[in-house]
């Protein structure tokens, strides 16, 4: 019973939260004390791991709170539930979208959904860059540390890395090997 709960428990969050991860906390966190599956400090936690480990938030909670109350196979019932919904949707799209793509209406659809996504990027990246490069606020005094030069460094190495065509994995782990050793051996 505990599976069937867990799988229909979040695909109704998939199916009936829009948004991402994020907009799904409220309607994880009244399936949760309903269920009674966790305490609020308990989902706090998972909450936390789920947001620290790689991959989308809905799928790395719906996989914790589903191996805490039903071990593996509840883990597979909870990711399942959360992740059916817009499996299914997306292939609706995709079929749809196969047999509408000469339309003038997708089209110009599509032309105008690129330039939004690349400013959704930028904006994105504008808001990481001021949290990395300036994270006390914009001053004449970060210019002084070495940890604005470190990151610089950091993010001119790996633009020019990726303009090399190098595997942007093997860009994160030399990255991450520079940034730790910078953290560890230059002063705070």
């Amino acid at each position: 019973m505990i599976y069937l709960d867990l799988f229909l428990s979040f695909l109704k969050i998939g199916m009936f939260t829009f948004g991402g991860g994020y907009a799904m906390l409220p309607m994880i966190q009244e399936e949760v004390k309903a269920h009674g599956w966790l305490n609020q400090s308990e989902l706090i936690d998972f909450i936390a791991v789920s947001e620290s480990t790689p991959g989308p938030f809905a799928v790395n909670i719906a996989t914790f709170i589903g191996t805490r109350t039903g071990g593996i196979f509840g883990s597979l019932c909870a990711t399942l539930g959360v992740v059916l919904p817009s499996f299914v949707i997306i292939l609706i799209v995709a079929k749809c979208y196969q047999k509408f793509k000469r339309s003038k209406l997708v089209v110009g659809a599509m032309n105008g959904l690129k330039p939004a996504v690349v400013g959704l990027i930028a904006a994105a990246l504008l808001s990481l860059s001021q949290t990395v490069f300036f994270p006390t606020g914009l001053s004449v005094s970060v210019f002084g540390t070495v940890q604005f030069y470190v990151s610089l460094g950091i993010f001119a190495a790996a633009v020019v890395l990726a303009f090399k065509k190098l595997h942007p994995i093997l860009i994160i782990l030399l990255s991450a090997v520079v940034g730790v050793t910078a953290g560890y051996f230059l002063p705070t």
